[in-house]
């Protein structure tokens, strides 16, 4: 489903708007998103990416902040350990269970060409197979270390919305993952809204109308690349492009900055039992994404009135009231917390 377009684009004028394509238009208020991918460029298509870059400062801020977790007694892993945890746990919870729960969840038909599930430098994770995978890593490191299971996971909990920060920001720079339609000061234009296949009838007019301009711009591709420097190029992307909420941003503060705020309050203000973060977390983050999937671009078909994100929420509040609950029924604490 795509949000309306702007009114303009239903216009019967459109002829005389567009006559002169070379003429500037009138200043427009969107910011056009142009951003690289890449943080620099090795070839023209290979180089490292901002979307890895995000996973690798997840792990080293993950890393420090469960090491002085661990160190003030708030984690019951030694502090030696959390390295090999925090590795582990990027590897077989968040790579390996975000990119299985895209699969399974978005894309299922990958699994006709298994290669492909392979190739996650393409993109395609998502947040709830990586917090399954590593609710499912964290009990099996728990039983194998002799760890309390929901001590161990309380604390990578409240290092998770770093990471969803990180990877929120990546999805920006990539101008992936857009938000609906929107007539706002803050909303932007995002070229890729040209690649989506049910926007083809957008890109031919776009390919139209830049060859009045430049013959050799025959392709979407072309014109995209053509903009970061040709400015007539850029005022086409201007003319047909949609302004959108810019969602990416939206999920970055919301369950990136807002999350960790809470989680971090209880972790180190309130005395609660092993398990209520865990529950905190997984409530906070579904409920979060589901009023924030108001304004984002459905990625998937629809199930029934709600998005795939929504629909897999829900499960994951009830997930959470559930620890919380179980939590309250049998408290344990962690070693700082446990003589209070």
């Amino acid at each position: 489903m795509r949000g309306p377009s702007p009114s303009w684009l239903a216009r019967d004028d459109k002829r005389e708007r567009y006559c002169d394509i070379r003429k500037p238009l009138h200043a427009l208020a969107y910011y056009l998103h142009q951003l690289d991918p890449f943080i620099f460029h090795i070839t023209e298509s290979f180089g490292p990416r901002w979307y890895g870059m995000a996973y690798v400062l997840a792990f080293l801020c993950g890393f420090a902040l469960l090491s002085w977790l661990s160190r003030k007694g708030y984690a019951d892993l030694p502090q030696a350990q959390v390295g090999d945890f925090i590795t582990w746990a990027a590897l077989f919870g968040v790579m390996i269970g975000g990119r299985l729960g895209y699969v399974l969840f978005y894309k299922p038909e990958m699994l006709r060409d298994p290669v492909s599930i392979l190739r996650v430098w393409e993109g395609g994770m998502s947040a709830h197979g990586g917090m399954i995978g590593l609710v499912l890593f964290t009990l099996f490191y728990a039983r194998k270390h002799h760890l309390h299971w929901t001590n161990l996971g309380d604390n990578l909990c409240v290092t998770a919305p770093i990471g969803l920060f990180f990877g929120r920001c990546a999805n920006f720079i990539n101008g992936e993952l857009y938000g609906h339609a929107a007539n706002l000061p803050w909303a932007m234009q995002f070229p890729k809204e040209l690649l989506e296949a049910e926007n083809s009838a957008l890109a031919d007019r776009a390919v139209s109308m830049a060859q009045q301009v430049d013959p050799t711009l025959t392709t979407t591709d072309a014109i995209l690349l053509s903009a970061k420097t040709n400015p007539h190029a850029e005022t086409i992307l201007r003319t047909v492009l949609t302004p959108r909420h810019p969602s990416q941003l939206y999920e970055a503060f919301l369950e990136g900055v807002v999350l960790f705020t809470i989680l971090w309050l209880v972790r180190t203000r309130m005395r609660q039992p092993n398990g209520v973060i865990t529950g905190l977390f997984l409530s906070v983050y579904a409920i979060l994404r589901i009023v924030v999937e108001y304004f984002r671009e459905p990625d998937a078909p629809m199930i029934g009135l709600f998005t795939r994100g929504q629909f897999f929420s829900f499960f994951l509040v009830a997930l959470g009231f559930g620890f919380i609950v179980a939590a309250r029924l049998r408290p344990t604490y962690p070693q700082k917390l446990s003589a209070g």
